[in-house]
């Protein structure tokens, strides 16, 4: 039914994976000998093939970011030029375009709706590969590719050493007297006798020393750390910005955020650039006033100015002035197998969905694996891996693994996914201990799983996450994360982990009322990102240009300027070793749909069952089947609104 996770040939998969590929050339070619070609005899088998490598290939992926050694490093290396090889061979073989335009032409009246997506996906993306141009462009598009994916599995790498390289240790008590029992218990360690506490550039430790560390010099001492990590990058950054403006222009296209944008939602350019602007307009003035109440509050400590590294520690204090919420107090109540029982009990309730435990293979003992079953049937696998490690790169992700479709013998094949995070870890008798915000993160990659999970549609293709446009698939994620703010749903599992006391009403109000706590300053940091990643693409940045242009869109909107120091690009892994170059815009370009569709809820109730089954029917279960307008319009009876975002963010009333 499901494969098992299996990694024990890690050091052949060079020649499994040649002999793999090999096959599959030989399979593509026997389909291409087909005279009469149809959609059953050639497009169904065609996706079958394609499936057969990405299920071989996505856990040696997977592996490298969960188990990082030299040996996963090794493997990547070997890899990445044989798999780019064989996917530009795919992308720019003539004969399987042709393929794809006969059967449009030939069968577009037999086709159904489904199958018309699959095709007309394929042909546009065949051309986005090169097909129909000559040979010499056809080659460096290659030759692109291949850079391309060595440059950003090597970015990812620099950036995940230049994380563990650092360390930050005080002997000084009075350095670390803020920060709660369970980090502080975390960061304690030993040396010559002496106790002495250690805090790391891993999100856990850097979060903690951010938010709670006592001297502004240590703060700022790690503050420079991360934001000056992998310098290296920079180049790595100018040749990916070279080429990927050479492929864009290949393909016919002014720049790479064009090219960008021929496979997403928004239409053009200026609507991107617009929708951004639009929403910075209406957020800067109060976050304006967000950065000035934090000074108010820096200056009783003497700052005249506060900076970068200020914010996260003072905010604290002034979230807990507000609204005398204390981050520590709440985590007992959020132990991580406590959250997940809970979480599972409310996706039951609203999805009609059941997680059953597995004792499926995974590659660390910390690793849970559950089953799904609908009406009582097994229909997908998900393995979920929550807490930090040193050889783990940082961030919190989904990756999709197998995919839901029925084959062409007529058999179902089920979805698995993987959800990775980075939370606090379990250390001897001390749990797992999640703050709100880790609860709110994997609310987000749940919604992630589940729109893949889900899936009912018949074609691999667009099954799942599969051709669903870049700028609407965090859509089902943020949608899932409002969810994480309702007190009926904190109920299931907010319960304390030692007296199993049930968090009170009063404390949950707390978290409902502190959710938009600086709503506007983090919007504006969204904003900052997302309008550096666009226009970088519109046009060749090179060299000093990049860091002027992030310094004068910062100077535009962003409510507090960094230092000088700041390198905060060399980090920015999502746009160059993720997916989302001129595409971060997404996050915001979704939210829009995320809160409309909440917004339904909120007009009912949040236990709506027939609203969230319809959510289910029409968003989760339809993957890429149809572009997401379509699918939000199936849901809602409307087109989604940007008010509703800032409504629900308390920007607007």
């Amino acid at each position: 039914m499901f494969k098992e996770f299996n990694i024990e040939n890690l050091k052949q998969s060079k020649t499994i994976l040649e002999e793999k590929l090999q096959k599959s050339r030989a399979a593509i070619d026997k389909l291409l000998l087909i005279e009469n070609k149809s959609y059953d005899n050639f497009v169904k088998p065609y996706q079958e093939i394609a499936e057969e490598v990405s299920e071989y290939v996505t856990p040696l992926f997977h592996i490298d970011s969960v188990k990082n050694t030299k040996l996963t490093q090794k493997v990547q290396e070997e890899i990445i030029p044989l798999l780019s090889a064989y996917e530009t061979d795919i992308a720019q073989n003539e004969h399987i375009y042709t393929s794809f335009i006969d059967i449009q032409s030939n069968n577009k009246s037999t086709l159904n709706s489904i199958q018309n997506k699959v095709v007309k996906n394929e042909i546009r993306d065949f051309k986005l590969g090169g097909c129909g141009l000559d040979e010499k462009n056809k080659k460096r598009l290659k030759q692109i590719s291949l850079r391309l994916s060595e440059l950003s599995n090597k970015f990812s790498q620099n950036l995940l050493d230049a994380t563990n390289s650092f360390e930050m240790t005080t002997e000084n008590f009075d350095d670390v007297k803020e920060i709660p029992a369970s980090d502080l218990e975390l960061a304690k360690g030993e040396e010559e006798g002496k106790t002495v506490y250690k805090f790391t550039l891993q999100m856990p430790s850097y979060i903690a020393y951010m938010t709670y560390g006592s001297n502004r010099k240590l703060r700022e001492n790690i503050y420079k750390a991360y934001t000056t990590r992998s310098p290296e990058n920079e180049k790595i950054i100018n040749e990916i910005l070279k080429l990927k403006q050479e492929k864009a222009n290949i393909l016919g296209f002014k720049n790479y955020a064009q090219y960008s944008l021929s496979t997403k939602m928004a239409k053009s350019e200026n609507e991107v650039i617009e929708f951004l602007y639009e929403l910075a307009k209406k957020g800067k003035d109060k976050a304006k006033k967000e950065v000035e109440e934090l000074q108010v509050l820096a200056s009783k400590d003497g700052i005249k100015k506060i900076e970068s590294y200020d914010v996260s520690y003072y905010s604290e204090k002034l979230k807990k002035e507000k609204y005398d919420i204390d981050q520590e107090y709440y985590r007992p109540y959020f132990e991580q197998n406590s959250v997940l029982d809970g979480f599972f009990d409310f996706l039951n309730k609203t999805f009609d969905i059941e997680f059953k435990k597995s004792s499926a293979v995974t590659w660390d003992e910390k690793v849970q694996v559950f089953d799904i079953y609908e009406k009582g049937k097994i229909s997908s696998r998900i393995y979920i891996d929550l807490e930090s490690r040193k050889d783990k790169k940082g961030g919190a992700w989904m990756n999709n693994w197998h995919t839901h479709y029925i084959d062409s013998h007529n058999k179902e094949h089920l979805a698995t996914a993987f959800i990775v995070c980075n939370f606090p870890p379990s250390k001897g008798n001390t749990p797992s201990l999640l703050r709100h915000d880790d609860v709110v993160t994997l609310f987000h990659e749940m919604g992630h799983a589940l729109h893949h999970l889900l899936s009912k549609v018949s074609e691999p293709f667009i099954s799942g996450i599969s051709g669903v446009a870049w700028d609407t698939v965090e859509f089902p994620s943020q949608f899932l994360e409002y969810f994480a703010y309702d007190k009926e749903v904190l109920k299931l599992f907010a319960k304390h982990y030692k007296t199993k006391e049930i968090l009170s009403d009063e404390a949950i109000d707390k978290i409902i009322k502190a959710k938009n706590f600086q709503s506007s300053l983090a919007m504006m940091r969204q904003l900052e990102f997302a309008l550096f990643d666009f226009k970088l693409y519109q046009k060749l940045y090179s060299e000093d240009e990049v860091q002027t242009l992030l310094d004068e869109i910062r100077e535009d909107i962003s409510a507090i300027i960094p230092p000088k120091y700041n390198k905060f690009q060399n980090g920015f892994s999502h746009i160059f070793s993720g997916g989302y170059s001129a595409g971060y815009y997404s996050y915001k370009w979704a939210e829009v749909l995320s809160a409309d569709a909440f917004y339904l809820f909120l007009e009912s109730n949040v236990f709506n069952k027939e609203l969230a089954l319809k959510y289910k029917e029409s968003i989760l279960q339809k993957g890429g089947s149809a572009d997401m307008e379509q699918l939000f319009f199936e849901f809602a009876n409307r087109k989604p609104t940007v008010d509703s975002l800032l409504k629900i963010d308390d920007i607007i009333s």
